[in-house]
């Protein structure tokens, strides 16, 4: 059958995407490779301890095993209401509300909860789902101020310094941002909000989505392991992470909970997440209570100080690879405060290509999903990886850098006096290729 209308300019897309190597597929890792790129920070999904805590629970429960229906219908139960006034809790919030997901609970914060008139400002590194919600929102003012830039936030507020209750200022950060692995300065930014806006009309919104389970007193977050609990309007913990189930939560006061019910569609026309979900997130809640993942983060923290000290190793081979066309890697020149590094290249699928077949699972990223000429291998370090493995790692890397400096340079004294055309490396060329294979 030949392709439709429809098809044809769907395939015309497709292949422009190609042309610019922006083409994503889905993909498997193999069995046996060591995990550098997943969120599992706390190695939770594997560990045995876990797995072994929820069958208990699993098979204590006569639970059915689908939810039925949206929360609204017949999907609500006492276990979902119960579990969210224990999260609040645990989190210091005054209420809190179970989402199906972090993209759906951003859609719905910043779909419907600012009105005609409000005003968004929002560090420009912040989650894609906050954007979509934005873009289906009713107030028009939505301004973003430069990552992590204190300054920069202050130079907008202060546009607004002498605006009335009637105007609510929304403010959107993450604790950590998934790509730079970097903290925001919450400390700074909530006490600037409440100098420069102090008619009470101003609303921090902080998504933990990378930080639940691995900051905080035993793995509250960084909101609560910096003592804000009562001066941020709305925080957002998700499941998927660190916590190893699905699912994520919207902690605010009681009417913020009421009106997301009666407004945010992604939460009234979805079917709620199953029983199973429910104590998956019961158990691993129970896990964070009872402290049992302070010795598997304290291996984390252990983890990330030496896979940066073993990339400094690497400084000396990454600045002689500027000898070539382009330097092959820029390394971190801080010490992350978070699993998530970024160790940027204008050749991320050929590194992480070089990486995967050495065993190691990690992803290049490329824009859009990172500002162009950030391009990075994004790497993810878990309680569960080895002192080992990152050693592994690190010399791989190093291998990569050499191994295409010796080819860059070997081209370029291969320039022919008749053409001047330069042989291309191969692995660098494997770089424009690769996306018609991932």
């Amino acid at each position: 059958m030949p392709p439709s209308p429809l098809e044809e300019r769907l395939s015309a897309l497709l292949e422009k995407r190609r042309s610019q190597s922006k083409l994503r597929h889905l993909k498997s890792s193999l069995p046996g490779s060591v995990d550098f790129s997943s969120n599992d920070f706390l190695s939770l999904s594997t560990n045995k301890g876990f797995q072994d805590d929820y069958l208990a629970v699993l098979n204590r429960s006569r639970t059915p095993i689908g939810s039925t229906g949206s929360r609204l219908l017949d999907g609500n139960s006492e276990i979902a209401e119960s579990l969210e006034r224990d999260i609040a809790a645990f989190h210091g919030a005054e209420a809190g509300l179970l989402t199906n997901s972090g993209f759906d609970a951003n859609v719905s914060i910043f779909t419907f909860l600012p009105q005609p008139g409000d005003v968004i400002i929002y560090d420009e590194l912040i989650h894609a789902s906050v954007h979509d919600g934005m873009r289906q929102c009713r107030a028009k003012q939505q301004i973003s101020f430069k990552h992590n830039d204190v300054e920069d936030l202050n130079r907008i507020l202060q546009q607004f310094s002498s605006s009335g209750p009637s105007q609510t200022i929304f403010v959107a950060v993450e604790t950590v941002y998934s790509m730079e692995g970097d903290l925001a300065p919450l400390t700074e930014i909530v006490d600037l909000m409440e100098a420069t806006l102090p008619h009470n009309n101003a609303h921090l919104v902080v998504d933990e989505a990378h930080a639940t389970g691995v900051y905080g007193p035993n793995g509250s977050g960084r909101v609560c392991e910096l003592g804000l609990e009562k001066r941020v309007s709305i925080r957002l913990h998700t499941f998927g992470k660190a916590l190893a189930c699905n699912g994520a939560i919207i902690l605010c006061s009681p009417m913020i909970r009421l009106f997301l019910i009666n407004y945010a569609r992604p939460l009234i026309y979805t079917t709620f997440m199953s029983y199973p979900s429910l104590l998956a997130i019961q158990t691993a809640y129970e896990w964070l209570k009872m402290g049992k993942v302070n010795l598997l983060a304290a291996n984390l923290y252990h983890l990330i100080d030496h896979l940066y000290t073993r990339l400094q190793t690497l400084a000396g081979v990454a600045a002689e690879s500027g000898r070539v066309s382009k330097p092959l890697v820029t390394l971190p020149t801080t010490c992350p405060e978070s699993p998530i590094f970024a160790i940027l290249s204008p050749y991320p699928r050929s590194l992480a290509a070089y990486c995967q077949s050495a065993g190691f699972i990690v992803r290049p990223v490329v824009a859009p999903t990172v500002p162009k000429g950030t391009e990075r291998v994004r790497v993810c370090l878990h309680a569960g990886n080895t002192v080992e493995q990152i050693d592994r790692f690190v010399e791989c890397v190093r291998q990569w850098i050499v191994s295409e400096s010796t080819r860059d340079l070997h081209a370029k004294r291969l320039v022919t006096p008749q053409s001047h055309a330069v042989s291309q490396p191969v692995g660098l060329k494997m770089e424009r290729n690769l996306v018609a294979k991932m």
